[in-house]
């Protein structure tokens, strides 16, 4: 089982490769500055907030519906604290 981190990071890093840009194009593409989404990706930030996921879903033309709908999110440990 993943945290939300690590399934958003992967779901990111997954959707660059499906499109064939880098991180660094998508940064570019949604408006997020390069280094929170370097950040993000390389697991330095501990939360992404929706407000950014849904400017890199913006960047990536898909919903926030289609960003989360994914095996990655399938199994969350839960992070109550």
């Amino acid at each position: 089982m993943a945290d939300t981190k690590t399934a958003v990071r992967a779901r990111i890093l997954a959707l660059c490769a499906q499109r064939g840009i880098t991180v660094n194009r998508l940064a570019t593409l949604s408006g997020v500055t390069q280094s929170t989404l370097n950040n993000i990706v390389s697991g330095r930030n501990h939360s992404v907030t929706v407000s950014t996921v849904k400017k890199l879903c913006d960047g990536l033309d898909i919903s926030l519906r289609a960003f989360f709908d994914a095996e990655e999110f399938e199994e969350l440990e839960q992070e109550v604290r």
